[in-house]
């Protein structure tokens, strides 16, 4: 007989569904999770972070075998791209890390739920029901974990054939011709430069002023430049005003500047950003009420207005970021067990995994203009760091903004190479609520990138040494 009653159900196996779940299962909760894929570890794992993250490795390399190995003395006949390879290695590591979650299931004695859950309200008893195809689940908590989904563009649907999202462009049997990317998002921008590397002409199509609206303008503006001169072309203030298909040609009419110009494309990738995933599981049936911008109502401890029932990761507010998820479910189990941490939502870090990366935390300088928040800036460019140098990768600058009275940390951008792993020591530093002198007064091993940390730190005080 299989026991259908639980502590906690979570609904989805994403990285905030299962990191929930491994978290609830070490404090001593039955745990169950619901997730209908065949795989575990949600879009994260099967077809986002993980999956893009191989191919940009992978085609980074490819590109550095064809265009800058000579620089290093490196002499070799033209590489040759075997892209049936290059995918099947992003399938093994993609089966490796949903396998590994499936044994981490296993060790912890969580029971997997395969299916559709359905929110079915609560029992005599006031347990939550879950109704998976003809079983009903009970559980004394639900955790809502089910992530997020591409938003779509009216006029462009999407068959993954021509018009592809970003499921599609990770598994392209071939090189495009001309890919056109719509949205200049992260999401657009990072597999934009996979394809680019491996030989296609990219362009992008964004109908705001700028890439990555949100971020600091100066490094996207720094990034721009870059992703210019790697051959991308970059279309901003741009809008699609018709698309006519022909022989699995697309023809493109694009209006910019009130002129009109026609592009001709192979593949048409979607890439407009995301919302929570929200239809189907009877959340209003249940109580659980939406806010203001369509995400699901949550008080400190996560809970929805549905009371026992909990939410984290896309479908609540804040950065779309699997880091984000991972970080909201362990506090959210933690505080049913009576315990209080919080996420520090300052220091959430945010990266474009584009070559070179773009990674920053905190306000940019126009939201602290906005917010009449007094700053100090600090700058270094990687030109001036020797690791930088001695590696060929010189693009790129670090920036921090410092209030100039607390000496707080308010905003810190950096792109560059390995920017991602470079914002851990920021993060590091605030979410301890320390102050731009407690980096200035680290010892920095040098060579490094993260020296170049140090001296954009000491730039606030027009101290610093290599600049």
């Amino acid at each position: 007989m299989v026991d259908k009653t639980f502590d906690l159900i979570v609904l989805g196996a994403g990285p905030g569904g299962y990191v929930g779940a491994i978290r609830a299962s070490q404090l001593g909760m039955k745990v169950a999770v619901v997730e209908q894929r065949a795989t575990l570890g949600g879009v994260c794992l099967n077809e986002g972070c993980i999956p893009s993250k191989a191919l940009l490795d992978s085609s980074e390399h490819y590109s550095l075998a064809k265009n800058h190995f000579a620089m290093h003395g490196i002499e070799i006949t033209e590489p040759k791209l075997n892209l049936t390879t290059m995918m099947q290695r992003k399938d093994n590591i993609v089966s490796e890390l949903t396998s590994g979650v499936e044994y981490l299931f296993k060790k912890n004695g969580i029971s997997w739920i395969k299916g559709q859950g359905i929110l079915r309200g609560t029992d005599n008893d006031h347990f939550q029901q879950i109704e998976v195809g003809p079983e009903v689940y009970k559980g004394k908590k639900i955790l809502l974990a089910t992530g997020s989904c591409p938003v779509a563009i009216p006029g462009l649907p999407i068959d993954n054939s021509l018009i592809i999202d970003s499921t599609g462009a990770l598994s392209l049997a071939e090189v495009p011709d001309h890919l056109v990317v719509v949205g200049a998002g992260y999401i657009g921008l990072e597999l934009g430069s996979v394809w680019l590397r491996l030989g296609a002409k990219v362009s992008v199509v964004e109908m705001l002023p700028e890439m990555l609206p949100k971020s600091d303008p100066e490094t996207v503006k720094a990034l721009q430049r870059s992703l210019k001169k790697q051959g991308m072309n970059i279309h901003l203030n741009a809008r699609i005003e018709d698309i006519q298909v022909d022989n699995n040609q697309a023809t493109l009419t694009v209006i910019r500047k009130n002129k009109t110009q026609e592009i001709e494309a192979d593949k048409i990738l979607i890439s407009a950003g995301r919302k929570p995933n929200l239809e189907g599981y009877g959340l209003k049936e249940s109580g659980v009420e939406l806010d203001e911008s369509g995400f699901i109502r949550v008080d400190d401890n996560y809970m929805t207005t549905a009371p026992g029932i909990y939410a984290v990761g896309d479908i609540i507010d804040g950065p779309m970021l699997a880091h984000k998820a991972s970080e909201e479910a362990v506090v959210c189990v933690e505080r049913m067990t009576g315990q209080a941490p919080a996420v520090n939502y300052h220091t959430i870090p945010g990266v474009c995994y584009t070559w070179p990366e773009m990674a920053s935390i905190g306000k940019t300088e126009p939201e602290l203009e906005e917010e009449g928040i007094p700053f100090k800036v600090g700058k270094f460019n990687f030109m001036g760091n020797g690791r930088a140098r001695a590696m060929a990768e010189t693009e790129g600058l670090v920036k921090i903004l410092v209030h100039p009275e607390t000496r707080k940390i308010l905003g810190f951008h950096i792109l560059g190479p390995h920017a991602s792993d470079l914002i851990a020591e920021v993060v590091a530093v605030t979410s301890l609520n320390g102050t731009v002198d407690d980096i200035v007064r680290m010892i920095h091993s040098h060579p490094t990138l993260s020296e170049a940390i140090k001296e954009a730190s000491l730039d606030v005080d027009d101290s610093a040494l290599h600049a």
